[in-house]
Parts: structure tokens; C-alpha cells; sequence
């Protein structure tokens, strides 16, 4: 069993990377090289900017290249839980950023030629209890009348034709979600970007950064290079002088095993939908069947960090998971297992914006590969003048009291989801 993961593994290598050290000035400095940063590099370089991306590790090496391969449209709430939150309007508005953040993705898919597998193959959000299909068909009802009117409630009868297992009592499936090989499409990300100009180093971690009158001067373990904006795409980083972004994640352990390469009447009995699934648990899994017919199989499996020990005993908690939903793989080698840190903020939902002139988007909350990549387009546009870009504007963004960075509370608060899960 390799500990990386399957999209990294398998995908094509960057050859793209600036030469040389860090230096010079650009119109553009964005900091981090994952998809959000990615695609607004692609976005300034396409306008014209001189763009410099600087990565501390390999470009998609963390959240963007250790996520499920899934690209789904819908919020990470319930939707009429979000409009409770929100309100009415901003929620279907954020819904329909999520709506268009797919699209964004397939349009760049398209745009540069990039070979990732990627297909609209709908989601099913699966209820893991009986009462959990109660909610929801309350759930359905709101999202078809308010925002999505090609969501379609699935019984349990139906799942026969999505599904090869008993362990599930219903579904909403989301017609307009998709899924990617995530390893090859930031490949393809960076590529384009390089194309059209951007100059992307990897190992070139922040170190310090300062304002240098009308712009800023940022230090890297390569060099020093002054640039006129900055957009920080870091997600849930923990290194660098990023202290006002970690006070607000929390960065939280999501773990992921791929099967060995099934064969194809075993794939197509237990995904015969071959969709990307989500179930109804807080400490829940996701799944979907790879290029090549693997299972990956995710979820939270432990409230942890990552690391080699860690990403290894959260495997075997989700492979007895997944051999408890799916019986016909009791024997199946895992060939892969990893882990990453997801970017959570306290409500889950995603921020952007400009502070003391400093640019940002994250915070995608489990949920980040295709809003990811959308707000690192749209805040290409709202670097460029244009605010209303930005769907996120005007989300109010405090620190979480007795956060700093590192997560302490996360084991209590796993305790209490695991509470929670067995109660409702």
C-alpha cells in the first residue's frame, strides 16, 4: 500500500516550473499553488498581468491533490438551513455560485485541451438511517421549489440502480455535480497558466511579507520578488505569516483509501450509476469509482492531523467502513491511503475578500474543488476592479475564539459528532 495519493501518483509531472530563483517584480503575486491559485494566475496572465505564483511544496500537492476527485454542485448545508443562515437571496446566491464554479471548471477543461477524465455524472447524497431519508425529502422539497429544480428524490427502490448495497434508505441525486482526476487537471491547470505567461515556483514558501509603498515585498526560502497585488490561496497552510487567515480555519483531517483496479462487472455491480456519493452522517464517507475502476473511498474517519501514522489508522477505520457497505470487496487490496487538511471555517461557508489590501479565497470547507478553482477566476476579476465578482462579498469573517492554528479542541469535537451520529 503506497501512503500518497492515487491523483498525485498518476498523474503526468509539471515541467513548467520557473528555473531560477525568486526575484523581480510582478503585477501579481499570488501565494499558494493549488487550484485557486492556479486558476487566477491563469485568469491575470490571460489579461495581460505579469503574474508570479509562489508554492511551498509542489503545485497541488495539498488540498487540491488530496481530495475525493469529486466537483459537486450544492453547499455544504442543507440548503434551507443555509437561507435560515443567510437569508433567502444570498443563499440561492451562493448555491448558484457553486452552480456555475462546476461549470467554470468543465469550460477550462475545455478551454485548454486538459486530459483528466472529467464528467458530469451527478451526485447522490445518501441517507445512512431511515429518519435521515425523512429530512431529506423535507430537504428536496425546499431545494427543488427554491433553487435547484433538477434535484430528484430517490427511494430506496431506486438505489438499486445507483448503488450495489443495502446499507442506504434513499437519495437526492444532484444531476449537475461531476468528478476529475484532480492530479492531471491542476497538471493541466499550471501548464496553461505557464503557457499564457505566469511564472510558478514550487518550493518557494512565504516567509515574511511586507507593504513596499503603493505594493508589497514578499520573502521566500528562494528569493524576494515585489509585486503590485497579492491574492493569498493557502487554504488551511500552517506555515508562513499567515496568522489573521489561521485564527479563522481550522484545519481538519479527511482521510482516503483506493481499491486495487476492480474488474469491470465488479465496479459495475456496486456503482452501477458510477456517480459521486455523499452520506448523510456528520462523520460521514464519500465515494466514487476512478478512471481506471478503483474505489476511492474517503470521509473523516478520525478528528486528526495528517501525517504517515495517521493517514495509515484512518485507512483501516475506512476500509472496515468500506467493506461494511460494500461486502463484495472483503477481499479487495487497498493500493493507496492518504490524508489532507480541508479548510473549515466555523459556519463552513467559503470566504473571499480584501483586507488592508491584501487579497484572499479560501475556506472551502470540504467542499473546495470546484469553488476553488471559480474563485480563483472571480477574484482575478475583483483584483482587476470588478467587486461584484466576488459572490462571497460581504460575509463577515471573526476569529475563533482560543484558535491560533493548531486545532486542540478537535478531539472533543469529534466526540461530540460521534454523539451526534448515533442519536439522530
Amino acid at each position: 500500500m503506497k501512503l500518497e495519493p492515487y491523483w498525485l501518483a498518476t498523474a503526468p509531472p509539471f515541467t513548467a516550473a520557473a528555473p531560477g530563483p525568486v526575484g523581480g517584480r510582478a503585477d501579481v503575486a499570488i501565494i499558494g499553488g493549488g487550484f485557486t491559485g492556479l486558476s487566477a494566475a491563469l485568469a491575470f496572465a490571460k489579461a495581460g498581468a505579469d503574474v508570479v505564483v509562489l508554492e511551498g511544496g509542489r503545485i497541488a500537492g495539498e488540498a487540491s491533490g488530496r481530495n475525493g476527485g469529486h466537483c459537486n454542485n450544492g453547499l455544504a448545508h442543507d440548503f434551507a438551513g443555509a437561507s435560515a443562515t443567510l437569508g433567502a437571496e444570498p443563499a440561492l446566491a451562493l448555491y448558484r455560485a457553486f452552480d456555475a464554479a462546476v461549470d467554470t471548471v468543465e469550460a477550462i477543461v475545455a478551454e485548454e485541451g486538459i486530459a483528466c477524465d472529467f464528467r458530469r455524472s451527478g451526485k447522490i447524497k445518501l441517507a445512512a438511517k431511515p429518519e435521515h431519508f425523512a429530512k431529506l425529502e423535507k430537504s428536496h422539497a425546499a431545494l427543488a421549489r427554491e433553487a435547484d429544480p433538477q434535484a430528484r428524490l430517490l427511494s430506496r427502490a431506486d438505489l438499486t440502480a445507483e448503488i450495489g448495497s443495502d446499507a442506504f434508505h434513499g437519495a437526492i441525486l444532484h444531476p449537475k455535480s461531476a468528478m476529475l482526476h484532480v492530479g492531471r487537471f491542476a497538471v493541466g491547470l499550471a501548464e496553461a497558466a505557464a503557457r499564457n505567461g505566469a511564472r510558478i515556483h514550487e518550493d518557494a514558501l512565504v516567509t515574511a511579507m511586507a507593504r513596499q509603498g503603493g505594493g508589497w515585498r514578499l520573502e521566500t526560502r528562494r528569493g524576494t520578488v515585489e509585486a503590485g497585488q497579492v491574492l493569498v490561496a493557502t487554504g488551511a497552510s500552517l506555515k508562513g505569516p499567515l496568522g489573521w487567515f489561521r485564527r479563522r480555519i481550522v484545519p481538519v483531517g479527511s482521510f482516503i483509501v483506493a481499491t486495487e483496479p476492480l474488474p469491470r462487472a465488479l465496479a459495475d455491480r456496486i456503482m452501477p450509476g458510477r456517480r459521486t456519493a455523499t452520506t448523510t452522517r456528520i462523520i460521514g464517507n464519500y465515494f466514487r469509482m476512478a478512471p481506471d475502476d478503483r474505489l476511492i473511498f474517503g470521509g473523516r474517519a478520525r478528528f486528526a492531523m495528517s501525517s504517515p501514522q495517521s493517514d495509515q489508522r484512518s485507512g483501516r477505520i475506512l476500509e472496515a467502513g468500506m467493506r461494511a457497505i460494500f461486502p463484495e470487496l472483503a477481499k479487495t487490496r487497498i493500493d493507496y491511503c492518504w490524508g489532507g487538511l480541508v479548510d473549515m471555517t466555523a459556519d463552513r461557508f467559503p470566504r473571499a475578500g480584501e483586507r488592508d489590501g491584501l487579497h484572499y479565497a479560501m475556506g472551502y470547507s470540504g467542499h473546495g474543488v470546484q469553488m476553488s478553482v471559480h474563485m480563483g477566476r472571480m477574484m482575478a476579476r475583483v483584483m482587476g476592479g470588478d467587486a461584484s465578482a466576488n459572490p462571497l462579498r460581504g460575509l463577515d469573517w471573526p476569529a475563533i475564539r482560543g484558535h491560533y492554528g493548531r486545532p486542540w479542541f478537535l478531539p472533543l469535537v469529534g466526540l461530540w459528532y460521534r454523539l451526534q451520529d448515533r442519536l439522530h
